[in-house]
C-alpha cells in the first residue's frame, strides 16, 4: 500500500526536513509540495492524495482554512505540523489523524504513519464492502439484504463479550463489561476497574482487547484502555496532552500518540 503524500508548508526548509525524514519510509511517495494554503487546496482537488501534511501557521489561507475549503471534495487523512501546541484541541477538531511539533522527532512520525496505514487500511475495508454490495445488488438482491440485516462490514457486537470471568483472590467474578471504565497493563497481568472495585486478570493486553468491542474500548496510552461510553468530560492539558474524566471521577491521561481518540469527543 503507497501513501500517496502532499506536504504543505511555507517554510521550504521545513518541507525539506520532513521530506527527508519521509524519505525512510518505503511506502510514502510524495506526489507535490505546497508552500501556501491556495497552492494545498487545489494541488488536494487535482491529486487526490491519502496524506497531507499540513502546516497550521501560514500567512493567508492558514491549516484549518485549508480543511474548510476542502469541505466539497472527500478529504484525505491531515497530520498537523506546527511550532506552536495551543492548537492541540482545534486539530483533534478538524478530525486531524495526529499533531506533530516542529522539529518532528523521527520516533512520532513512525508512530504516525502506523496511524496513518491503520486509517487508510479500515478505510480501503470499508470501500470494498461498498463495491461488494453494489456488484450484490445486480447479480444477487437477496445477499444485499442479508448483509444489511447483520450489519454490512461493520463487527457485529455479539462478537464481544458481556461478561467476563476474572478469579482474582480465589473468587470467581462474573463483571459485566458496561461497568468496565478502564483497564490498564501490569506486566503480565491487568487490572480491571469498575466504578468500585479493581480486579486483577492474567491476560496480556492484546488478547483482551479481541474481547472487548473496539468501538467503546479504545486504547488512550500504550497500556491504558478506556470505556468511551464512561467519559464525561476532556481536560485539556500540557503538550498537547489531555486528561478524560470519567463517571466515577476518575481522571486518566490520554498520551499524544492516541490523541485521535479524543477527536470523536470534540465538536
Amino acid at each position: 500500500m503507497t501513501i500517496r503524500t502532499i506536504l504543505v508548508d511555507d517554510e521550504p526548509l521545513a518541507i525539506q526536513g520532513l521530506e527527508l525524514r519521509l524519505q525512510e519510509f518505503d511506502d510514502v511517495e510524495i506526489i507535490d509540495k505546497c508552500q501556501n494554503g491556495r497552492e494545498a487546496i487545489s494541488a488536494i482537488k487535482t491529486h487526490k492524495p491519502d496524506l497531507v501534511f499540513l502546516d497550521i501557521q501560514m500567512p493567508g489561507f492558514d491549516g484549518f482554512s485549508v480543511i474548510q475549503g476542502l469541505m466539497e471534495v472527500e478529504p484525505p487523512l491531515f497530520v498537523f505540523v506546527t511550532a506552536y501546541s495551543d492548537h492541540a484541541l482545534k486539530a483533534f477538531e478538524a478530525q486531524a489523524v495526529d499533531y506533530l511539533m516542529k522539529p518532528v522527532d523521527e520516533a512520532r512520525l513512525a508512530d504516525t504513519l502506523d496511524r496513518v496505514r491503520q486509517r487508510l487500511s479500515e478505510k480501503r475495508g470499508a470501500e470494498e464492502v461498498e463495491k461488494l454490495k453494489e456488484v450484490l445488488a445486480e447479480v444477487a438482491p437477496d445477499s444485499v439484504d442479508a448483509m444489511a440485516e447483520t450489519g454490512g462490514g461493520e463487527p457485529a457486537s455479539n462478537r464481544f463479550e458481556k461478561l467476563i470471568n476474572i478469579k482474582d483472590r480465589g473468587k470467581i467474578f462474573r463483571v459485566d463489561v458496561d461497568t468496565i471504565e478502564v483497564v490498564e497493563a501490569a506486566g503480565d497481568y491487568m487490572c480491571i476497574k469498575t466504578g468500585d472495585n479493581t480486579l486483577i486478570l492474567r491476560q496480556t493486553m492484546k488478547d483482551l482487547e479481541k474481547r472487548l468491542d473496539p468501538r467503546r474500548f479504545q486504547r488512550v496510552h500504550r497500556s491504558t484502555i478506556v470505556n468511551l461510553d464512561l467519559v464525561r468530560q476532556v481536560k485539556p492539558h500540557t503538550n498537547g496532552e489531555c486528561f478524560l474524566v470519567l463517571d466515577s471521577g476518575g481522571q486518566v491521561k490520554v498520551s499524544r500518540s492516541y490523541r485521535d481518540v479524543v477527536a470523536r469527543f470534540v465538536h
